[in-house]
């Protein structure tokens, strides 16, 4: 379930910040400008190919846990999230139907009936259509500096809160894209997962975005 979440969040820049927390970050002195650019770059990528380093911190563990795999996203709502390293797990989006496999293990959950995924695959919905800004389920913000955005989502909705306290994006000022998210969950741990070697708009085919 967190999994899924993550992988929907990867798509979205939604904000709640302070400057005094981010050095070197200063707010957006344009938002209605960032907001219009935001949704043109979004409505402009059809797919998005990368690898991906996901670094856990457990409050219960000295050190941290790494992970490394590979990510696809391709309109409308395909995405496919599979971990290679150390261990295999594969999470694949396709519209309502999410599909999980970790080893021999398999599992099929629909977004359709159930109110908490409704209102993600809504999130992701705004997202792609590059208006997630406007989400009343999150406070927002918007930072910035010579390299990129700073984004940081605070969930005011009870059941997001549930899962996180906040997520921090890093979004590249070329072409929009989050190049790190760090999430910090409501129990104390935390996530930063980062993106490498993305290709925009390559050729993804449909059958990728199966739990195969």
């Amino acid at each position: 379930m967190r999994r899924w979440i993550i992988a929907l969040m990867i798509l979205c820049g939604v904000v709640q910040a302070n400057a005094q927390q981010h050095p070197g970050y200063k707010p957006v002195t344009d938002v209605a400008g960032f907001k219009q650019q935001f949704a043109t770059a979004s409505r402009q990528t059809q797919s998005i190919q990368c690898d991906f380093v996901q670094e856990k911190n457990l409050s219960m563990l000295a050190d941290k846990i790494t992970s490394k795999g590979k990510f696809w996203f391709k309109k409308e709502n395909k995405v496919r999230m599979e971990y290679t390293t150390p261990s295999y797990y594969l999470l694949v989006m396709n519209g309502k139907d999410i599909r999980t496999k970790d080893g021999q293990k398999e599992s099929h959950v629909s977004t359709k009936g159930n109110k908490l995924f409704e209102q993600i695959n809504r999130i992701t919905v705004d997202c792609v259509q590059g208006n997630v800004v406007d989400n009343a389920d999150f406070k927002t913000t918007i930072l910035e500096n010579a390299a990129g955005y700073l984004l940081e989502m605070t969930p005011v909705n009870k059941q997001l809160s549930q899962y996180f306290k906040t997520i921090v994006l890093l979004v590249d000022r070329k072409d929009l894209t989050v190049n790190k998210i760090e999430m910090y969950e409501a129990g104390g741990d935390n996530t930063t997962i980062s993106f490498l070697h993305k290709q925009l708009n390559v050729n993804i085919p449909d059958a990728t975005f199966a739990a195969k």
